[in-house]
């Protein structure tokens, strides 16, 4: 499930200066939010996954279009909101990535509330559910909350990547796995957790504490942590030339539910999780990992086990 979709329109610019109107070129659209971006990797491993969002006005009809090309199954459920554009810039004297993100038109309650009916009608036992990404105006804190309270007692694992009161309100609700990055567990702490062992006590907490069973934590150069109520792993991060950090959550997030899917257990899923993650880095623009690239940098993931 995505809520805020997008269409991503990335471009090269030989530099980033005020003012001046720059000239780009390799210009390219594509689908954007985070469901989407899950069920587009999920689809590169040969797993079957519908992405279900909602989609208004031209450019909806236009994510429409693009994800028929990129052979998506979905679903899109028709609203009168505008769906929104997000820009990626790749300054070419620098290398250096600039990415603008514009917050999407609101909608309203009866568009909201069909997105959850669409879920709970497809959603069957031992599915899956993936709600990632931002909520659009007019959505409330509470929406994968109240998702999950509709998923409760039907044997659908619910996986949540979200930040602040959106994500807040789900943990305490009962789900199956969250993907935090650093910033999103300080904001949903509220404290600076400064140092590796704070921010990897705070991961378990979520499980210890709240109705979460996995915790899955980003943390870029500093790899990743793994939670759940037995075990920790920490994984450092694979060394690779970054191209694009467009998508690296996303493919994270993707190869570990395609690999609790096919029945792994969570610290095997949790090493194709990282090689995917930096799989992505080397794709250009907004692409996102390919399965080929994260088979080769699987082999090259360190992970540590630690005592609970």
């Amino acid at each position: 499930m995505t809520m805020n979709p997008t269409i991503d329109v990335s471009a090269v610019t030989d530099s980033v200066v005020p003012t001046d109107k720059l000239r780009c070129r390799d210009a390219h659209r594509d689908s954007g939010g985070g469901g989407i971006n899950v069920a587009r990797v999920i689809g590169r491993f040969g797993r079957t996954c519908r992405a279900i969002y909602p989609a208004g006005g031209a450019q909806g009809q236009q994510l429409r279009g693009i994800l028929v090309e990129q052979g998506v199954d979905s679903l899109a459920i028709d609203v009168s909101a505008e769906t929104r554009e997000s820009f990626s810039i790749t300054e070419a004297r620098s290398g250096a990535q600039y990415r603008f993100v514009l917050p999407g038109d609101p909608l309203g309650q009866a568009d909201w509330q069909a997105c959850i009916d669409a879920v709970a009608t497809h959603a069957k036992p031992h599915h899956y559910v993936v709600a990632s990404g931002s909520l659009p105006p007019g959505v409330p804190d509470d929406f994968y909350a109240r998702l999950a309270g509709e998923l409760v007692g039907r044997k659908v694992r619910l996986v949540i990547d979200s930040s602040g009161r959106a994500l807040d309100a789900a943990i305490r609700n009962g789900i199956y796995l969250a993907k935090p990055n650093l910033q999103e567990l300080r904001d949903l702490t509220g404290s600076l957790l400064e140092r590796r062992s704070e921010w990897e006590e705070a991961a378990a907490d979520l499980v210890r504490v709240h109705q979460v069973e996995i915790v899955l934590l980003t943390l870029g150069e500093e790899g990743a942590f793994l939670a759940t109520r037995d075990l920790r792993v920490r994984a450092d991060a694979v060394p690779v030339e970054a191209v694009s950090a467009v998508g690296a959550g996303d493919s994270c997030l993707a190869a570990m539910v395609w690999r609790l899917a096919l029945g792994d257990a969570p610290e095997a899923a949790f090493k194709y999780a990282i090689a995917a993650g930096s799989a992505a880095l080397l794709t250009p623009g907004t692409d996102l990992c390919h399965k080929e690239e994260v088979e080769r940098l699987l082999g090259q993931v360190r992970t540590e086990v630690l005592e609970c």
